[in-house]
């Protein structure tokens, strides 16, 4: 076997490989003498089928396949040889010419060919000690919480139609259709054909819900309101805007107390626990988007501290990815690159860069697993089965066999799950300071990550 490299440019390399004729006929009839044992010939016994007669008879389709075991095996033995990691699978370009195969089938002529590949570029790591992070602590108020007690209380506690003659009180439940403008132009996300809001509850911008109060049902009411300057979605914090609101239909809260009884009704013991409970999730809630925030700090220090050239092909195959996912979306939603205020150009550019920064951060994830021993459990990967089927109520069966029959679809799930304690393990390295904040103050920092980096799982 003869090995010539032709390209070494950065991640990319091109061989030219030359297996000689007498190799491949000693492997074809290796695999003759295989089939030897196993032919069932007419006019021959069981095993005594001359190898020529083999050959005569199944010569070629024979070696058609010897021919390609031979170019995968060649392949990763080179690139063992050569100690390289090709990024995707290699390309084999075959000559092209019908001539030459036949003879290479006949047994007359070597087999030449081109192999091209990229490697995975060697990653090192960057020091991980001390790397300067915040964790968000949210206190939850008193207020907070009462209010998100009455919350669960306005949605369990049942409400009825109030009737064509309605008019909007405090406390009820209405249907509501609306069309938001500032300076009289349409904002995005201003408008709905039928959202639902309790009023009172505190749900809508401050000062939306007691303008709707006295209207009748069917009628309408242009509101007055500004964003709060600490608004999540900073294009529209501090604004004054306009809603032209028509109500649907206007629900009344049935009888009953926020009390021992409703919470009985709710399966708790009493208010106090139903109070614990809520402020347990809240908790948990506020937990992951902590959470959530220091991942990102993670992955930008990552991101920063880590520069190398990527593989193209795997570049490639992760932007395809987000592209489908984005043109879907806004073709989907009947929009243009224009009313999102950018052209087509410069968002392939920004996903470009995002695919290119999500293939740099899965190379760098993996070897920080490797050098430090991080790996996923089978009851870890197990678990993260359960939470898939769990996100599918009424289909958990379906779900389960799906991944039982796809081994990669379920290998994919070890990758956000080895992600996750990769991150972990760097948070433990790191110099954590908590930071005290609202809730407020944590969604508009989640917002601005996801502005900046639309974050999704490395693969």
């Amino acid at each position: 076997m003869q090995v010539t490299e032709t390209l070494n440019e950065g991640l990319k390399r091109k061989l030219s490989v030359t297996i000689p004729a007498a190799d491949l006929n000693s492997r074809l009839d290796t695999k003759l003498t295989e089939l030897k044992g196993q032919a069932n010939i007419k006019g021959f016994r069981p095993g005594k089928v001359p190898l020529s007669h083999l050959k005569k008879l199944y010569g070629r389709s024979a070696m058609s396949e010897v021919m390609s075991d031979a170019i995968n095996t060649t392949v990763t033995e080179t690139l063992d040889e050569r100690k390289e990691r090709a990024a995707a699978q290699p390309k084999v370009d075959l000559p092209e010419d019908q001539s030459v195969i036949n003879d290479v089938l006949d047994g007359k002529a070597d087999l030449a060919f081109e192999v091209e590949y990229e490697v995975l570029p060697p990653v090192s790591l960057m020091e991980l000690k001390g790397i300067t992070l915040t964790k968000p602590v949210v206190e939850i108020t008193d207020e907070e919480l009462d209010a998100e007690v009455n919350r669960v209380f306005a949605q369990n506690r049942g409400y009825t139609d109030k009737g064509d003659d309605a008019v909007v009180e405090n406390g009820d439940r209405l249907g509501l259709s609306f069309v938001g403008k500032i300076d009289g132009e349409e904002f995005e996300g201003g408008k709905s054909d039928h959202a639902h809001l309790t009023v009172g509850s505190g749900e809508f911008i401050p000062g939306f819900e007691e303008q709707l109060i006295g209207v009748k049902k069917g009628g309408t009411k242009q509101v007055e309101v500004t964003f709060p300057e600490d608004y999540q979605n900073a294009e529209l914090a501090g604004k004054a805007a306009t809603f032209d609101v028509t109500v649907l239909h206007v629900d009344g809260p049935n009888e009953g107390e926020l009390d021992d009884e409703f919470a009985k009704r709710l399966g708790l013991e009493n208010v106090q626990a139903l109070r614990d409970a809520v402020k347990q999730q809240m908790e948990n809630a506020l937990g992951s988007m902590s959470r959530q925030h220091m991942k990102r700090q993670v992955l930008d220090a990552l991101d920063e501290g880590h520069k190398f050239d990527v593989p193209a092909q795997l570049v490639d195959a992760e932007f395809n990815t987000i592209w489908s996912r984005v043109q879907h979306e806004v073709e989907g939603h009947g929009r243009s690159f224009e009313d999102e205020g950018t052209t087509e150009e410069e968002a392939r550019e920004q996903y470009r860069r995002i695919a290119e920064r999500r293939v740099r951060l899965g190379l760098v994830v993996a070897e920080i697993g490797n050098a430090n021993e991080v790996n996923v459990t089978d009851e870890e990967h197990q678990q993260a089965l359960i939470a898939e089927v769990r996100r599918f109520p009424g289909q958990e069966q379906q779900v389960y066999d799906y991944y039982r029959k796809n081994p990669q679809a379920l290998a994919g799930l070890r990758a956000p799950v080895f992600e996750n304690k990769v991150v972990d393990f760097v948070i433990e390295q790191g110099e954590v300071t908590d930071k005290t904040m609202s809730r407020a103050e944590l969604a508009k920092l989640i917002q601005a990550d996801e502005d900046e980096v639309p974050e999704e799982h490395h693969h």
